[in-house]
């Protein structure tokens, strides 16, 4: 054992020296302190990035296929009021969602941006007070209420018994509804006198659509849109005696949640002008975006581009009603990111070479002085001597 011994004795890179040989000197006092905080200052540094993560970008081929688009938005337009107001999506599917009425919050607001009422639906509930029915006649006591739809049904015993179910059906018609007074149930329901208390009124529209991961387009316009002859029309031309600004600001445009570092270039954008009933249009890019955090937890989202273009029309032209257009495509490249941490080794290394590094700087730098301070004090001795 004690040959083993031996032999790792002589393997000993760090050979000790006698404390009585030591020369202890003022100036390798003031390096050795210097580089010890010049190392503390390196070391917490190197601790800091390590603690610190990074961000790992990569580009993939996007290859999800039917999956489902979440859009959030929050817009304020000040000179169209909340009772005309509608959103509509349609996609390259042939899917089309048209006045939308689920997730989406409106607030009527004054010239002042005051909020004066916030609700949910469109134009209140209708009242049942002897309507008039599909025969003819009123309604009678304990006689059940279908009311007509004025030409528009679809089936034999197809009802409407709101004014928004006869809207709808002359929708699906591709019909234009000419004369809101001459319809019972918009009669009863005051749509028309709703809509001209609201008159110089606007409305904050917000909340959120889920449509399919394909390119479509989302809009807000006055009125219920619907298709004739290839062309977007509206049903609201009775009470369209204004020609209306579409003059905007989006609080908020995102294609799904939230991610650290997005950056979505359409929030906080005004646009505002002078020129009336006209179509603004976006041209949108979406790219679509997949985080990962440090702890593994995965956010599927999206960025996105866009170009903008306004189109001013002559009033009377149905070609492209007054309205605010979001045209979305999506980019067949997927970017990921994924947050990460410098390896412990890496860390190790690096300080391992941070205090061997300095130390033999040191080392060096105090040979240096040492030896110079020797051959000054000889060369003064010299002198003394001579």
């Amino acid at each position: 054992m004690e040959k083993v011994f031996s032999k790792l004795r002589t393997l000993d890179a760090y050979p000790k020296i006698n404390e009585d040989f030591y020369s202890r000197t003022l100036s390798g006092g003031v390096i050795t302190l210097v580089s010890s905080i010049f190392i503390l200052f390196l070391f917490f540094s190197e601790l800091r990035l390590y603690l610190h993560t990074v961000t790992e970008t990569k580009l993939l081929v996007d290859t999800s296929r039917g999956e489902k688009l979440h859009i959030n938005f929050d817009v304020t337009f000040p000179s169209i009021p909340c009772s005309l107001l509608s959103v509509d999506a349609m996609d390259i599917s042939g899917e089309q969602h048209i006045d939308i009425r689920h997730d989406i919050t409106k607030k009527r607001i004054d010239a002042q941006h005051n909020v004066l009422e916030i609700r949910q639906d469109g134009i209140g509930a209708p009242k049942i007070e002897k309507p008039l029915q599909k025969h003819g006649g009123r309604l009678e006591h304990n006689e059940t209420y279908c009311g007509t739809c004025y030409g528009a049904e679809m089936s034999d015993d197809q009802c409407c018994n709101s004014c928004e179910e006869v809207r709808e059906a002359y929708r699906k018609k591709s019909w234009a509804i000419t004369n809101m007074d001459l319809i019972d149930q918009c009669k009863r329901e005051g749509f028309v006198q709703k809509v001209k208390e609201e008159e110089g009124e606007g409305c904050n529209i917000y909340g959120s659509l889920e449509v399919n991961k394909v390119a479509g387009n989302f809009h807000f316009s006055p009125g219920k849109s619907f298709h004739y002859s290839n062309f977007h029309l509206q049903d609201l031309l009775s009470i369209q005696n204004d020609i209306y600004n579409i003059s905007h600001k989006i609080n908020k445009l995102s294609f799904g949640d939230y991610f650290p570092g997005m950056v979505n270039p359409l929030d906080g954008v005004q646009w505002s002008h002078d020129t009336q009933y006209g179509m603004y249009q976006y041209f949108i890019k979406v790219v679509p975006t997949v985080y990962t955090h440090i702890w593994g937890h995965t956010i599927k989202s999206n960025q996105y581009s866009v170009t903008e273009h306004f189109k001013n029309n002559e009033f009377g032209r149905f070609q492209a009603f007054p309205g605010v257009f979001f045209f979305y495509d999506f980019n067949p490249i997927k970017v990921t990111f994924k947050e990460e941490h410098i390896s412990f080794l890496h860390f190790m290394t690096n300080i391992c070479a941070i205090v061997g590094g300095v130390f033999t700087v040191a080392g060096i730098v105090d040979t240096f002085v040492y030896h110079g301070q020797k051959a000054i004090k000889k060369k003064q001795q010299v002198g003394k001597f001579s």
